[in-house]
This record gives structure tokens, C-alpha cells and sequence, in this order.
């Protein structure tokens, strides 16, 4: 393959030559052989393929089946009331399945108020956040929430009276579990979305990852479906069997300001994944959660590899913790534009410039990357580099500014390897593995609008994805 008249770190016109999954020659100008694919760049810049540090493909694929019960789609109760009533499509599990809810629409779902909705098909709305499923009557009858095996499942809500509200905090593995599998969805179509925007690799950052999804995400490279490199984050029990397209990452753990784990239990199971050569990827999206992961990591050592997920609220008495621990920091600039309207009213003032911190983070150095956490917020990466160069909400006010970054390195925060997110980017030069994102534009314009930015061709390992 040659890419013909390409800007490259900001030279152009040069000629780029793909060989064996490789660059194998870049200059300003390449005779092209008889049997090689041309691309004519027209001057675009040809950057690094980007990779998302964070995100949850299966989610992903199903929420695109989903009804969308949240902002900006969804507003107010008599939007998401019309809504589910005119719902026509259950998923395949027969359910009506809803993402995104948030309690600005209609405050506090529980099974009661669904039912005034939906009262003959069995409903399940998962708030943005991810941690809270909310199901009807027929749904709760479907878990068999009030009778039968797993009706004392931890994180089912009930009233006063014993009966179960409907309401299910961070009961993914459960409810998937009673819902079936059948209701797990093909990821071509995301795949193929994210290949549009120049994204050559995903980081799956799901908690419950182990054999089973494993075995599902290979399967999906094999056929075709899954076009991205994946770095699979997971359980302990996750395997490091060989696949040239899949390769573990670190342990998830997953922290709750609801329900702390006690400090000697999390730093015992840092310490279990230092011992099996692995980091630990720690959930902390308050301010208790990144003090106590700090304590944990600090006192059993750092590890190459650690990490923070999200960080999305780290005020500066945080950061000196933070910087000991040596792990990196995978945080999600685009909440910021997505969800800064709901933060500035419901956050506390004094947290709100500490949210979803970069430059105050790179200034006390400590690494950084960036994820979506698709589907929990827009995959567009262009669009969360945007969000991390200008913090605007979706209403058009500054939240943070003084974390505000240029758009090289809101670049940056997806052109990093993945087993590093945070650290050098990569480049293009001669001998790298091609991974490689095309732009319809020089840098000199992306950069003046990224969340504007075309992607011409997105390459992987010298394959055309898109």
C-alpha cells in the first residue's frame, strides 16, 4: 500500500509505504510498485491510528439497540413516558431495554412509577452512570425479585415492607445472568462505527470480563466482526492465552462509595495482581474512592501498568497521592461537554473545578489517558479531545477551565500504547506497525475544530477498516 502526498508530523508532501503490516518507507516522493494499493492522501494529515483506553464494547453494542431514557435525547417525564409507551421493539431477550436514564428527567425511578408507563412487558433502565438497573413490575416478576433463588442478591433495593423497588445497584453479572445470553449482541456494527472515526484499538474495561468474554471477544476477530485491537481489562481469572489481535490488561476493580471495601481487603487484592505480573485498573469516580485506591496502591508498591479509571473528582490535596502511586490516570474529558450542565448543578461548587482533571493532572505529573467509557458517554473520540481542549457543557458554559489543553495533547490522550495509556505517543515513522488514521484536512485545521475532524481511511496493521 502507498499513501500518496501525506502530511506527517507536520511535513508535507511525503509518500508513505506500508509493507508486511509495517511502515517500510516514508519520503517525499515513493514510485509506486505495479501491484500496490494507492491512497491519495491530498495533503490530509496521517496520524497514529487512536485507541480508547475505556470503554465497554458489549454495552456499546447494546445500548444501540436500546431506547435512549436521558439527555439530551430525553428530557423531561412526559418525554420518556411517551417513549416507552410507544416503544415498539423489545430486544431479544423480550425485554424493553433503556440506557442513559438520569433522575433530571423524572426523579427517582423505582418499579411503581414504571408501571404507570409499562405495566404488560418487562422493562429495565440502566442509569448513566452504570451502576443502578431500575425494572418494572414484569420485570422484577421475570427476576423473580420478591420470590426465589436470588431474591437476597446484595444490591437489590427494598422497601420498608420487604418488596422489592425495582431498583438494582451494580448487579451487571446478576441481572445478565437471569436475563440469559441470548440477549448478548454482535459487535460489527460498533466496530465498524469506531473504524469510521480513526479507532485501530479499544481498551474493554468491563469488570466482570473473564473466560466467557474472552473466548466471545476472540471470536469476534476471527469472523470479521471486531476490526479494533483489544486490550481486555477484567477479573483476576482472566486467561493470557495467546491471540494476535487480543491481550489482557489489567484487573478491574470496581469501588462504590456505597459500600467500601475494607482498606485491608483492597490492598490485598492489589497485591494478589502484582503478584501475577499484572496491574490493577481501580474504578475511583469520587473523591473517597481515589484516597482509599491511593492508600491501597501506595502501600503495596507500584507497578508498571497501575491505574486509575475516570479520577472524576481529584482536588489538589489528592494529587501528591496520586503521584506516588506511579499509576496513570484514564479519565473522560467529553463528560465534561455531555454532562457539565447536570455537574454544575448537582456537584458541590468546591469539587466542581477538580472534575475530570488534565492539565492540573499533567502539571503535578502524572500520566494521563484518555477513554470514552462508551457507551456511558459519546465513543466519538474527536469529540472528547474537543471536550478536553475547550470544557465547554453542552449549554455553552466553562467548566474548569484552568484544565483546558492544547489540541496536540488532547490528541495525545488516544495516540498512546495501550498498555500505556499516558505515556509517549506513538508516531508514524519508518518500522512502526501501521495503524494509521488519515484526516480529510492538515493539522493546522483539524486542530482549530477536532470535534469537526473527517477521517478519510483508518488503517490497521496495513488493512483498510474504513
Amino acid at each position: 500500500m502507498l499513501i500518496a502526498g501525506a502530511e506527517v508530523a507536520g511535513v508535507a508532501p511525503l509518500d508513505v509505504r506500508i509493507g508486511e503490516g509495517r511502515i517500510a518507507e516514508i519520503a517525499p516522493r515513493i514510485t509506486p510498485a505495479s501491484d500496490e494499493t494507492r491512497i491519495d492522501a491530498h495533503g490530509g494529515a496521517l496520524l497514529p491510528g487512536l485507541h480508547d483506553h475505556h470503554l465497554h464494547l458489549f454495552a456499546l453494542a447494546a445500548a444501540e439497540e436500546s431506547l435512549r431514557c436521558g439527555p439530551p435525547a430525553i428530557t423531561d417525564a412526559a418525554a420518556l413516558a411517551q417513549a416507552l409507551t410507544h416503544a415498539h421493539a423489545a430486544s431479544r431477550d423480550g425485554w424493553i431495554r433503556g440506557v442513559g436514564y438520569h433522575e433530571s428527567v423524572a426523579g427517582d425511578l423505582d418499579r411503581d412509577r414504571l408501571d404507570t408507563w409499562v405495566r404488560d412487558r418487562p422493562v429495565r433502565i440502566q442509569h448513566r452512570s452504570g451502576a443502578l438497573w431500575i425494572v418494572n413490575s414484569a420485570g422484577a416478576d421475570r427476576l423473580g425479585l420478591d420470590a426465589g433463588a436470588g431474591a437476597d442478591a446484595p444490591g437489590i433495593e427494598r422497601g420498608t415492607d420487604g418488596r422489592a423497588t425495582g431498583r438494582l445497584f451494580r448487579l451487571d453479572a446478576w441481572l445478565r445472568e437471569r436475563v440469559g445470553r441470548a440477549g448478548v449482541p454482535g459487535l460489527a456494527g460498533v466496530s465498524r462505527r469506531l473504524a469510521r472515526r480513526g479507532v485501530t484499538g479499544v481498551t474493554d474495561a468491563t469488570v466482570g470480563n473473564g473466560l466467557d468474554e474472552w473466548r466471545a471477544f476472540t471470536a469476534a476477530c476471527d469472523r470479521g466482526e471486531l476490526l479494533q485491537r483489544v486490550t481486555l481489562m477484567g477479573s483476576a481469572e482472566l486467561p493470557a492465552a495467546a491471540h494476535p489481535r487480543v491481550e489482557r490488561g489489567a484487573v478491574k476493580i470496581l469501588l462504590d462509595e456505597r459500600d467500601l471495601p475494607p482498606f485491608d481487603d483492597l490492598r490485598d487484592e492489589v497485591a494478589a495482581a502484582h503478584r501475577a505480573q499484572r496491574g490493577v485498573a481501580v474504578h475511583c469516580v469520587g473523591r473517597a474512592e481515589l484516597v482509599l485506591a491511593c492508600a491501597a496502591i501506595a502501600a503495596v508498591g507500584p507497578r508498571p501498568g497501575d491505574r486509575i479509571e475516570h479520577a472524576g473528582v481529584a482536588p489538589p490535596d489528592t494529587l501528591a497521592r496520586l503521584r506516588e502511586t506511579g499509576a496513570c490516570v484514564v479519565t473522560q474529558p467529553n463528560f465534561i461537554h455531555e454532562r457539565g450542565d447536570e455537574y454544575r448543578r448537582d456537584v458541590a461548587a468546591r469539587d466542581q473545578p477538580w472534575l475530570y482533571r488534565v492539565a492540573g493532572l499533567l502539571a503535578a505529573s502524572i500520566a494521563v489517558g484518555g477513554g470514552s467509557d462508551a457507551p456511558f458517554g459519546d465513543p466519538d473520540p474527536w469529540l472528547a479531545a474537543q471536550a478536553a481542549v475547550d470544557r465547554t457543557t453542552r449549554c455553552g458554559a466553562v467548566l474548569g477551565s484552568d484544565e483546558r489543553i492544547s489540541p496536540e495533547r488532547a490528541l495525545a490522550l488516544f495516540t498512546t500504547h495501550a498498555q500505556a495509556p499516558g505515556g509517549p505517543p506513538r508516531r508514524v515513522e519508518r518500522g512502526t506497525v501501521a495503524d494509521l488514521c488519515l484526516l480529510d484536512r492538515p493539522w493546522a485545521s483539524a486542530r482549530e475544530e477536532l470535534g469537526a475532524v473527517r477521517v478519510a481511511v483508518t488503517i490497521r496493521g496495513g488493512e483498510i477498516l474504513a
